[in-house]
């Protein structure tokens, strides 16, 4: 059983993390073990799971011995590690520098995470000691609500260090059918009365969507059994391809309670990320265009906050606002770890093409990664059309030419060699509209997604005949819409 302070000699360690480039006291994030590799837990910061956070400096009272330490602060920072030994009532100064080997925000990238449960008071010193900008926080649930017995503020966003922001009025809707977040309703959803499946998740989205027009729906991920009934209805802003399965030191390898994936196919411990990624190209391959979201579920699982993000370029000063809008036009990409900023002649992620006939595109790219990426993936319609090894692309910066005779779309994928987790980054689609059917619809994808649609109807049950029927209504509107794409269908 683990050892308490009070039953050994303790004594204390002063803590300071340094930033190598300013020379001053940084947040950072610290992951304390002894030193056969258990987490040591300390207690007066912000404590998850296997780390704590600190604003600079910290005191942090310990049982006499041996420790390591490795602090981070974010993906563009190299983490650092620290050794250091305990004596009874001595204090031990260890000072610990961390280096930042890119810095996104100046080049006009700002890093955002769209999934975060972690406690209000402790957000701002999170969202410093990762360098994120954007983390709206889930403050009501399906069977928690902050705000129970609490005053909500009429201002729901904050914002602090001048460019960062936080809203404090997010909530997650999550039940048989998956989970979806709300962003900007300005107070929480009423799921009180909400039971497995009734009233259907999809009537909780209408139902929002008309109170709020402006309301920011994210599905939470892509293997969630009502995606396809979310899509169809046209009300979703986004969807999480750098999901909270994909954890900092392992994977969340099942697709818990959503529509499995053929193990044999995708193995693990990789197979659920390349899930993700699948599902969101057979939707591409319909003519959805969706953007790709990013969360890490920080206080639900493992990871810290920020550990998934979405990068968005944005062209002059960072909003709350602008950061939104360039996340709707897809002018992004999502991580977990490598920085993947590509151009295609000359314009960002989420252009959309548009020409009388053939047209080739030239992709350049500006990566960095700590984890080795052995090549870049150029993804078009759904499938590798070439990969390019990563030392030639460090010769050259170049990621090639793609040819479209007809329309489609092509994104840039980069996954990394950890074989504990998916590390990879993910730029969002670009579009090629050419001559006059701008949109593909790929047949074998629209019948896999109704397909999907008429297995999750198959499953749905309730003891009240009459609130089942009311929740087919919102699948068979679905089975319908995907029914019509298989009947428009333009490509194999």
């Amino acid at each position: 059983m683990p050892v308490s302070a009070a039953d050994v000699s303790t004594g204390s360690a002063s803590l300071r993390v340094i930033d190598a480039g300013t020379g001053g006291e940084t947040p950072a994030r610290i992951h304390l073990t002894d030193l056969g590799g258990s987490v040591v837990k300390v207690a007066g910061f912000p404590w998850w799971h296997d780390h704590f956070v600190v604003p600079g400096a910290a005191t942090v009272t310990l049982p006499a011995g041996d420790y390591r330490c490795v602090v981070e602060r974010g993906p563009e920072y190299r983490p650092a590690q620290g050794a250091f030994t305990v004596r009874a009532n001595e204090t031990t100064e260890l000072e610990v520098r961390v280096e930042r080997f890119v810095d996104m925000p100046t080049r006009g990238w700002w890093p955002g995470d769209l999934h975060v449960h972690r406690p209000l008071d402790d957000i701002e010193i999170l969202m410093r000691a990762e360098d994120l900008r954007i983390a709206p926080v889930i403050t009501w649930w399906n069977t928690r609500n902050v705000w129970k017995d609490r005053p909500a503020s009429a201002d729901t966003l904050v914002r602090f260090d001048n460019d960062r922001f936080y809203d404090v009025m997010a909530g997650e809707d999550e039940r048989n059918g998956g989970a979806f977040l709300y962003f900007g309703a300005g107070a929480p959803v009423d799921l009180s009365t909400c039971d497995k499946e009734w009233p259907s998740p999809l009537a909780i989205l209408d139902q929002a969507k008309r109170a709020c027009p402006n309301l920011w729906i994210d599905i939470e991920k892509p293997f969630w059994w009502d995606v396809p009934a979310a899509i169809a209805q046209g009300l979703c802003s986004s969807i999480g391809l750098a999901n909270n399965h994909m954890c900092r030191n392992k994977m969340y390898e099942s697709e818990a309670w959503g529509k499995p994936r053929d193990p044999a196919r995708l193995p693990s411990p990789r197979g659920n990320g390349y899930w993700s990624q699948d599902i969101y190209y057979e939707l591409l391959n319909c003519g959805v265009r969706i953007p790709p979201s990013a969360g890490s579920a920080s206080g639900v699982l493992p990871n810290p906050v920020g550990y998934n993000r979405v990068y968005v370029q944005i062209d002059g000063a960072l909003t709350w606002g602008s950061w939104w809008d360039g996340l709707r036009a897809g002018r992004s990409f999502v991580t977990n770890g490598p920085m993947l900023v590509v151009q295609a002649n000359g314009q960002w992620p989420g252009h959309v093409f548009a020409s009388n006939g053939a047209i080739e595109i030239a992709l350049s790219a500006e990566i960095t990664s700590l984890d080795t990426i052995p090549y870049i993936e150029v993804i078009k319609n759904g499938a590798i059309d070439h990969t390019v090894p990563f030392a030639d692309w460090q010769r050259t910066g170049s990621l090639g030419t793609l040819r479209f005779d007809e329309s489609g779309w092509f994104l840039v994928r980069a996954v990394t060699d950890n074989p504990k987790t998916f590390r990879f980054a993910s730029t969002a689609p670009y579009y090629v509209e050419v001559g006059a059917h701008t949109t593909r619809i790929s047949r074998a994808s629209a019948q896999s997604i109704l397909a999907w649609v008429r297995e999750r109807m198959a499953r749905i049950q309730h003891d009240d005949p009459a609130k089942r029927d009311e929740i087919l209504a919102h699948h068979r509107a679905a089975d319908a819409f995907w029914a019509d794409r298989v009947k428009r269908a333009n490509a194999k």
